[in-house]
C-alpha cells in the first residue's frame, strides 16, 4: 500500500489487516472433484473443482488453484472461500498449455 494510503486510513482509524477483508471464519477443508487443467507459466499449478465441507458455505462448489501434486479425492484447506480462479482457456496457443 502506498504511504498516502495508509496514513488516510490511520487517521481516518480504519486500519484494515487482511484477516478483516474477508470472513473471520478460519481455515476451511474441501475435498477435490475435478481436475480442470493446468496452468501458470511452465504448467506447474492445477486447476481443480472442490466441494467446501463446512462453514458459511458449505456445500458449495468452485474452482481454486493448487500448487504441488493433487488428485481427486485429497482435502484441501483453504484459507478463504469467497475468491474463486479464473477458468483456465483451451485455446492458448503459446505457453506451458500449447
Amino acid at each position: 500500500m502506498a504511504k498516502k494510503q495508509q496514513q488516510k486510513q490511520k487517521e481516518s482509524g480504519k486500519e484494515t489487516t487482511s484477516r478483516e477483508r474477508f470472513s473471520n471464519e478460519g481455515p476451511v477443508n474441501a475435498v477435490v472433484e475435478e481436475l480442470s487443467g493446468r496452468t501458470g507459466a511452465r504448467g506447474e499449478v492445477t486447476q481443480v473443482k472442490c466441494k467446501i465441507l463446512f462453514g458459511k458455505n458449505e456445500g458449495k462448489s468452485m474452482r481454486r488453484n493448487v500448487k504441488g501434486p493433487v488428485r481427486i479425492g485429497d482435502i484441501l484447506t483453504l484459507r478463504e472461500t469467497e475468491i474463486e480462479a479464473r477458468r483456465i482457456r483451451k485455446n492458448i496457443t503459446k505457453g506451458a498449455q500449447s
